[in-house]
């Protein structure tokens, strides 16, 4: 099992007693704590926090030589980034307002519950980490750079509605909160999972699975594994897909199809750290990331009931919007480009030329596939092509007679816009209106004839002799 290190920076633990040090290891190694430095001379805290910087400091408040009364306002005056837990003996409410007042996260009165204990490390943790990554955002939308360009090599892209989303990414990266990735159908909302693991530097592995479909027993096994003998058919125990992606990135792809049963499984395991593998009473750790993406508005199923409400609020920690193909039209020449090498390679044929005016035609189709879509137009077109340019026909095939649900998309378009042309009191001319439709058309089409009548659904040579008519 790949054991990755979290927190990020340790957790420096300061007590002169080693018993309670060994106690506060225990509990926070359950839940899946395990960068530590251990400090019992309290002489030695202030040299050790400048030479190594920390995430969250647990201080004893009784201790001899400097008590942590005394280096309190010291860590705040010198390290206010560092939050400090205090823990006592102690149960003195004038001493906590005053640790308080000095500029402690938490109070806690031994012997401390483990759950207390854990949660109020966790929160000073993710204090840190939102920290940091507002430090991040900051110096990227100042610097207007990316870190590391090449964990995007896989998104073919030169949009610069991309820019703030892969500086997004490189700033919460190292976050182990989960990451909710939204956008339509083929957008390629893996690919930026996949990014957001590359650059986390997590050991383990990055799995991917589509929960669409899955039944809350299935969803269980898939994801927990089970022990021998837990169902018919359990000839012997299996890892789930959490365990495989110990240390490294669990991705949960159509999590809005996710049932309800199944959504409070996943809460658990977000909210506890641990989860039961089929059959078993006893609970195991997990270090994985959670990732999960949707082409659903979670919003709408949250408040129609369909999604649960804590487990959408547990999700959107960090949240990434993958736009559409349509949203970055100046992408389609590139990713054409891609995908004919792609297709030429795959299906070993050499990479065609394709023709000018291809980019100019599918910038006038509104992609309901995405990215997707357009792989699979290109890798047809190339399955199809001989020599010399690569031809057109397959992809008007595609937009104009083919695709099954474009007349179906067309109609609940011009139903969701119950006005698709708005006109002033007093009418145009059907002369007029057509001109001004020409004209539309030809602006879209750059000038091109062939793909502006195609938009009118006329053909090119009545097109043609419009604009001779009209010149007149």
């Amino acid at each position: 099992m790949t054991e990755s290190i979290y927190p990020l920076l340790p957790v420096m633990l300061v007590d002169d007693e080693v018993q309670a040090l060994d106690s506060f290891d225990i509990a926070l190694r359950s839940a899946s704590m395990n960068n530590f430095i251990r400090c019992q001379d309290s002489r030695d805290v202030i040299p050790m926090l400048s030479r190594q910087e920390i995430e969250v400091m647990l201080l004893d408040l009784r201790m001899p030589y400097v008590s942590g009364e005394e280096l309190l306002p010291l860590i705040n005056s010198d390290f206010p980034e560092v939050p400090v837990i205090i823990i006592t003996g102690a149960n003195d409410v004038e001493t906590a307002v005053k640790c308080m007042k000095h500029g402690a996260f938490d109070y806690m009165v031994k012997p401390v519950e483990k759950s207390r204990l854990v949660g109020g490390v966790k929160r000073a943790v993710e204090l840190r980490e939102l920290q940091r990554e507002n430090r991040l955002l900051k110096a990227h939308v100042l610097s207007d750079k990316l870190e590391n360009p090449e964990a995007f090599s896989e998104i073919v892209t030169n949009s610069a509605s991309m820019r703030p989303i892969f500086q997004y990414i490189e700033a919460i990266s190292n976050s182990i909160r989960p990451v909710l990735i939204t956008g339509e159908t083929g957008v390629g909302k893996e690919l930026v999972a996949k990014a957001v693991h590359t650059l986390s530097s997590r050991k383990g592995p990055f799995v991917p699975v589509n929960v669409a479909g899955l039944d809350d027993n299935v969803f269980a096994d898939t994801l927990f594994g089970h022990k021998k003998g837990a169902f018919t058919g359990a000839e012997q125990t299996r890892s789930g897909l959490i365990e495989k992606a110990s240390g490294g990135t669990l991705f949960l792809d159509e999590i809005g199809d996710l049932s309800t049963t199944s959504q409070v499984k996943l809460l658990r395991l977000l909210q506890d750290g641990d989860f039961y593998p089929l059959g078993s009473d006893v609970a195991k750790g997990s270090n994985a990331r959670i990732i999960v993406a949707t082409n659903q508005d979670l919003d709408v199923l949250r408040s129609s009931g369909k999604f649960r409400k804590d487990l959408y609020y547990r999700l959107c920690d960090h949240h990434i919007h993958t736009p559409t193909l349509g949203e970055r039209l100046e992408d389609l020449p590139i990713l054409v480009e891609h995908f004919l090498e792609k297709a030429s390679k795959a299906l070993c044929k050499k990479k065609p030329t394709p023709p000018d005016e291809l980019s100019i035609l599918l910038s006038t189709y509104h992609f309901p596939g995405n990215i997707r879509e357009l792989e699979s137009m290109v890798f047809n077109a190339v399955s199809s092509h001989k020599s010399g340019k690569l031809s057109m026909e397959t992809f008007k095939s595609h937009i104009f007679q083919k695709h099954p649900t474009f007349e179906t998309e067309s109609k609940q378009l011009l139903q969701e816009k119950s006005v698709l042309i708005s006109f002033h009191e007093q009418l145009p001319t059907l002369k007029q209106a057509e001109q001004v439709l020409i004209d539309e058309a030809m602006k879209r089409a750059n000038g091109n004839q062939s793909i502006a009548s195609l938009s009118l659904g006329i053909t090119r040579q009545a097109l043609n002799r419009r604009l001779k008519l009209n010149r007149r």
